[in-house]
């Protein structure tokens, strides 16, 4: 009898072993976008995920073809597409995190008389996703869509500092430090014992590591299970960051993230 006449049940699963590892390689993949929400390159999702470049190929191109993926032609990078989206849940926009914050950056400013902001994780980059201005003349300004390297903000490393250690040794592996000032910090083992600080007093804090002139003080904002969803910081020029201030900011913070805590767990949006 030959192979083809063979029973099914009893054919070599020549290409179950083949199938598996394909199926695994979409989810690693999707995983591993999802996780950065920033576009990688070919080059880049083949070095992280082990992947033959040659295999991967026909990968993105079926997953483009389908809108599971997007190809940037600017950046030559692949970001998670529209037929992901579909199927993702989604929040509720009365639900959402920016909306639930926004009243409470303005509670925050009212009380430092500082520049505050919401910032998420973008990439390698903390993005300010909202925020209000310091009433004072001599202020930070900071808009919505401004990015900066994770490493150098208050609001980036109170990101870090709670990131699960796969994701953060995943960063630190990868990350390109540059001293943007003086004072920013350019290496991981620096940046680990920074990290631990953060964790062990649940606040961040920089001075002049990444705009000259201006401190920040930050809290995280965490789902139930620890995630850093988003991180609060208070942006305050120098010649006003005096021990009292740095206390101000750090009580008011506490109470900024534990009020958006509450509203979330009632809300129902923490995870």
């Amino acid at each position: 009898m030959d192979q083809q006449e063979l029973p099914t049940r009893a054919r070599p699963p020549a290409t179950e072993d083949g199938a598996v590892k394909s199926a695994t390689r979409v989810l690693d993949l999707f995983e591993f976008l999802g996780r950065w929400d920033a576009e990688k390159t070919h080059t880049a999702i083949a070095e992280e995920l082990g992947i033959p470049k040659s295999s991967l190929t026909q990968l993105l191109k079926t997953l483009v073809s389908r809108d599971y993926l997007t190809y940037v032609p600017a950046t030559k990078g692949y970001a998670l597409g529209p037929a992901i989206v579909q199927l993702a849940t989604r929040i509720n926009e009365g639900n959402d995190l920016v909306s639930i914050a926004q009243g409470t950056l303005a509670w925050v400013t009212s009380e430092t008389q500082e520049s505050c902001a919401l910032n998420y994780i973008k990439g390698d980059k903390s993005e300010v996703v909202a925020c209000v201005m310091s009433p004072h003349r001599l202020l930070y300004h900071m808009r919505q869509g401004d990015t900066a390297p994770l490493y150098a903000t208050s609001g980036g490393k109170a990101l870090l500092a709670f990131l699960p250690n796969e994701m953060l040794e995943e960063y630190l592996a990868r990350v390109t430090f540059e001293q943007v000032t003086p004072n920013t910090i350019t290496n991981a083992d620096d940046l680990r014992r920074d990290l631990e600080q953060v964790r062990s007093q649940g606040v961040a804090f920089v001075v002049e590591e990444f705009t000259p002139g201006i401190a920040g003080v930050a809290r995280p904002i965490l789902s139930k299970s620890g995630y850093p969803m988003a991180s609060i910081n208070v942006a305050v020029p120098v010649a006003r960051f005096d021990a009292a201030t740095r206390d101000l900011c750090i009580v008011t913070l506490r109470k900024a993230v534990d009020s958006i805590h509450q509203r979330l767990h009632r809300a129902g949006t923490t995870r």
